[in-house]
């Protein structure tokens, strides 16, 4: 019965891991439908390479940086460079973080985030859904932490900016 505690542990990795790859995904490439498909990618990538993992950090790390490798790839496919997404919804629910009181305030934020260029929208995800530190973010995507640190605070600077409406008043300004 080797087939079905692999059926099972894939299922409970599936479990483990699965949030953290579709909500990266979706962070990065902003859409659904490329967000299923970077899931997929990532754990047909596990059932081909079966990686031994250290510890649960390890695991989670490579998950990280796959579900980045595989974005990456997306976005640089010949397809992707010639064909415009359609927009889609993103679920409030799934994409604001605990402080948020009211719906309207989780939609606002969905846009907002949506509005952030891909690489921002990765930080912004890795430092506050993931809880993981600069030095790690770092780690994983290969900069330096000041690098991140920077980018960090651009991102919040942006984000900022978009729901408080000053977006609006820098483009008029230039």
């Amino acid at each position: 019965m080797p087939f079905v505690d692999e059926h099972q542990d894939f299922n409970q990795l599936i479990e483990r891991q699965g949030q953290l790859v579709y909500k990266l995904a979706y962070a990065r490439c902003g859409n659904q439908a490329d967000a299923e498909d970077i899931f997929q990618q990532v754990f047909l990538r596990y059932l081909t390479k079966k990686p031994v993992f250290i510890d649960a950090e390890h695991e989670k790390a490579w998950f990280i940086r796959v579900t980045l490798n595989r974005s990456k790839s997306l976005w640089s496919s010949a397809f992707r460079r010639h064909t415009q997404p359609l927009e889609d919804n993103l679920t409030a629910e799934n994409a604001a973080p605990d402080f948020l009181s009211s719906r309207e305030d989780l939609v606002d934020l969905a846009e907002a985030l949506k509005r952030l260029p891909p690489d921002y929208r990765v930080l912004i995800h890795l430092f506050y859904y993931e809880d993981l530190s600069t030095a790690e973010i770092a780690q994983m995507l290969e900069k330096k932490e000041g690098t991140v640190r920077m980018q960090l605070t651009r991102a919040r600077r942006q984000l900022q900016d978009i729901l408080t409406g000053g977006e609006e008043i820098a483009a008029a300004v230039k």
